[in-house]
């Protein structure tokens, strides 16, 4: 099964924004819609998901993302990354630390977090994934702690 990830934002009471995270299996024939809805706070920023990156499917506006290894029941931060928006449907599996990933967890036990940032530059995100980085030094990370 294929998933595709969508992220919508709805205005809530019109001044503070609220995430909705939805996946939805591709569409098929009679086939009921896929909805989950689930977040984990890292520092004061309540990113989407977890979902198996597996499941990820374009397309993806601006974001950072976690990059996590599932054992058990308990998550680990084992990348922090950001990206403007894109349409590549291997975006994670080209990314430079995918090996990296998949050293630390198996494919099938790596998840992926969003935490959406809809009109940001890069400056902005890569603030913030710094800040993530000082604090859960994340070990695909290690060789990126001089963002800037």
């Amino acid at each position: 099964m294929l998933y595709s990830l969508k992220v919508l934002r709805r205005l809530s009471g019109g001044s503070c924004p609220a995430f909705s995270f939805s996946f939805f299996r591709k569409k098929e024939k009679n086939q009921p819609k896929l909805t989950h809805t689930m977040t984990i706070q890292i520092l004061s920023y309540e990113f989407l998901g977890p979902i198996r990156l597996s499941e990820w499917g374009p397309p993806m506006e601006e974001v950072l993302y976690l990059i996590l290894s599932k054992n058990k029941e308990t998550f680990q931060i084992l990348y922090v990354g950001e990206s403007g928006k894109t349409d590549d449907a291997g975006f994670f599996t080209k990314n430079e630390k995918f090996k990296c990933w998949v050293s630390h967890s198996s494919e099938q036990n790596l998840h992926l977090c969003i935490y959406p940032m809809w009109g940001s530059d890069e400056k902005q995100r890569k603030r913030i994934t710094h800040k993530i980085i000082e604090k859960y030094t994340p070990p695909c990370n290690s060789d990126n702690t001089n963002i800037d």
